[in-house]
């Protein structure tokens, strides 16, 4: 990557989605604080139509457009988070899209219920990948079981997977994987958000 580019995330909206699996990863991007290139990235939303959408957390998010136009050549990044229509045709939209996307080289991050719809899919059986336990894959029939890994997040080549639980670990594999952030940045503030330990505030602020 250029660090002169201007380079756009894109958040996967839908109806359900929950809303604390990507607050972290969308807010931290946007504001652009301590990342290596201020105004580097900037973030947009996508979703199968235009309609507002209503997320878990009762929140109304308008989409900026339609995931059908979305071409990888203009993304950085697609993030789908978890959702409750992930087992259904209305999610088959997003599916398509991160497969794109993966063929494409252009990475994909899913969270929750969005990993267990590319299980479903086949996007997981030659990647290792994590979700919410492997229990939840396996009841699914996917074939990747032998490439499941009991960790927070997980990153192979272009794909990142994280489970419910592990929003600030989902955030900090993107983040390396954008490289939004030197190194030190990252680890404090991990060690601030995901340690819980107040050292990484007065590390940040030193930054």
């Amino acid at each position: 990557m250029s660090t002169n580019e201007k380079l756009t995330v894109h958040l996967a909206v839908y109806d359900t989605l929950a809303d604390w699996e990507v607050g972290f990863v969308t807010a931290h991007i946007n504001n652009g604080l301590w990342h290596q290139v201020p105004g580097r990235f900037t973030m947009q939303t996508v979703s199968a139509g235009l309609e507002p959408i209503t997320t878990m957390g009762g929140m109304r998010v308008l989409p900026d457009s339609a995931i059908a136009d979305l071409k990888p050549e203009d993304s950085a990044m697609l993030i789908l988070p978890g959702n409750d229509i992930w087992p259904t045709e209305a999610y088959a939209p997003y599916v398509e899209k991160a497969r794109e996307f993966l063929d494409a080289g252009v990475p994909v991050a899913a969270i929750c219920g969005a990993t267990g719809a590319l299980a479903m899919a086949g996007l997981l059986d030659d990647r290792e990948h994590t979700s919410n336990a492997a229990a939840f894959l396996d009841s699914l029939g996917y074939k990747g079981g032998e490439l499941y890994k009991e960790e927070a997040a997980v990153i192979d080549r272009d794909l990142i997977t994280a489970g419910a639980n592990a929003p600030v670990e989902f955030a900090r594999a993107i983040f390396a994987r954008l490289e939004v952030y030197k190194q030190p940045v990252l680890d404090s503030l991990y060690k601030l958000y995901g340690d819980q330990d107040p050292a990484g505030f007065y590390e940040l602020m030193s930054a």
